[in-house]
């Protein structure tokens, strides 16, 4: 039988729509089970978390089926609560499916602690000014006491407290300075 005549034969053809009905039947049933299976149109409102608490946050997740997870947290931001939610992914508002995780970012409890630097005694108030002030500290009071370098720092203070190279403050933290009026003792 030469291939030209298996072609235009009534079993070749049989089979030939068989198979394409059965292609069919298979895509129908394969899309069928994919809507079922994906929720296909059913979405979760993701709600507004900035702000709220982490326990507060997980029980408005677990009544919307959604999944929590914490990122780890940013710089501190005086304008939130210790602890609570300072962003999230994806955004309040979006249409996300069932047990989406909801990535947050939280506000950690104070600002981080920086190091005070060395080499800041004997500088001049111009120089160490904007080093601290780089750092996230501000400076507070300026005293003058006798000393012959005018404007040399020879004192850093927190709190009336005195403060060495390598102590740790939060960012943000006022230092006091003691500078030389230019005046012998």
């Amino acid at each position: 039988m030469s291939i030209i005549k298996f072609l235009t034969s009534k079993t070749f053809l049989k089979q030939l729509v068989l198979a394409v009905f059965a292609l069919v039947v298979l895509c129908f049933i394969m899309l069928k089970w994919l809507n079922v299976t994906t929720n296909h149109g059913d979405f979760e409102t993701v709600p507004e978390l900035k702000g709220k608490s982490i326990s507060v946050a997980e029980l408005e997740l677990k009544d919307n089926n959604l999944v929590m997870k914490i990122q780890d947290s940013a710089n501190y931001n005086p304008d939130y609560p210790k602890f609570s939610v300072i962003e999230q992914e994806p955004l309040a508002g979006s249409k996300v499916k069932e047990n989406r995780k909801i990535y947050i970012t939280l506000n950690p409890s104070g600002y981080r602690k920086m190091n005070i630097p060395e080499g800041l005694i004997d500088q001049t108030f111009r120089q160490v000014k904007p080093m601290l002030e780089a750092l996230g500290f501000k400076v507070g009071k300026i005293t003058y006491v006798d000393n012959i370098g005018k404007g040399m720092v020879l004192k850093l203070t927190h709190k009336r407290k005195a403060l060495k190279a390598g102590d740790k403050l939060a960012r943000t933290s006022v230092i006091d300075l003691v500078l030389g009026n230019g005046k012998r003792p």
